[in-house]
């Protein structure tokens, strides 16, 4: 059994416990605990910036060719740079990694701050190299299409070029089960919808008949009570109670 199994299986004996599985009988199949916790994950992705991880990535680009496809645990490319500085049609190395002119104002502003500039010189010297390389391409832009994980390159590449992708990659399931804030909110989740499915289907019939007259059925006050359950769960992603990426809340829809 994976790690991923092993994790499920810990989910569903919770439902099975918190049901009362074992005092009663639970009409619920494997398929419908499994159904669960599909959709426990599929809400929690779709509105929880946990759900993602930030990272970088590295992606070598060809000469001439504009377009790449990315891996599929890409959710989402956040910016693109250059990993060196200079000329882009250089050498096939896209430009040297050493910039001189840079390190001597280090030395002369930064190093010696208590003669002449500062902390406060270099920031606006940062701020001017930035806002020179915003004018005469320094900075890369792109357009990247999270359906089809292609990535586009509005400039064409004049030479071959390592650059590195900031990406928000989709965390793997075991991941969430097992993370101490979101583990909870995925087995609660769970929980509310096997309620609701409980619900709809003890909801058709009111009673069962029976030698004493019939056994009355809680479906209106089950499927009551999973839906106070969602709409809770669901203010609790919005409140980032199962957790945050520490990326701030961009991807927080609510």
């Amino acid at each position: 059994m994976s790690q991923l199994d092993q994790e499920k299986q810990k989910v569903f004996d919770y439902c099975r416990n918190m049901l009362g599985e074992g005092m009663i009988d639970v009409e619920l199949d494997p398929e419908h605990y499994e159904t669960g916790l599909e959709r426990a994950l599929g809400v929690f992705r779709q509105r929880s910036d946990n759900a993602v991880e930030e990272s970088f990535a590295f992606l070598k680009l060809s000469l001439d060719q504009n377009e790449y496809t990315l891996p599929d645990e890409i959710q989402m490319v956040r910016e693109v740079y250059r990993r060196s500085i200079g000329s882009r049609s250089g050498g096939g190395q896209g430009g040297t990694v050493f910039e001189p002119f840079n390190l001597a104002y280090t030395n002369t502003y930064l190093l010696s701050s208590t003669n002449m500039g500062g902390l406060a010189t270099y920031e606006l010297f940062a701020g001017y190299q930035e806002r020179v390389g915003k004018t005469f391409g320094s900075f890369i832009q792109f357009t990247w299409n999270s359906e089809t994980k292609k990535l586009f390159i509005h400039q064409r590449p004049r030479s071959e070029e390592e650059v590195a992708l900031h990406v928000f990659n989709k965390r793997p399931d075991v991941s969430i089960i097992k993370d101490v804030y979101a583990g909870q909110w995925i087995k609660d989740y769970t929980l509310a919808n096997c309620k609701m499915m409980l619900a709809q289907a003890r909801e058709k019939f009111a009673s069962i008949a029976g030698p004493q007259g019939g056994t009355a059925l809680n479906g209106a006050n089950l499927k009551a009570e999973a839906q106070a359950d969602l709409e809770r769960l669901t203010m609790e992603l919005v409140t980032s109670v199962a957790g945050s990426n520490n990326s701030g809340y961009s991807l927080i829809i609510g």
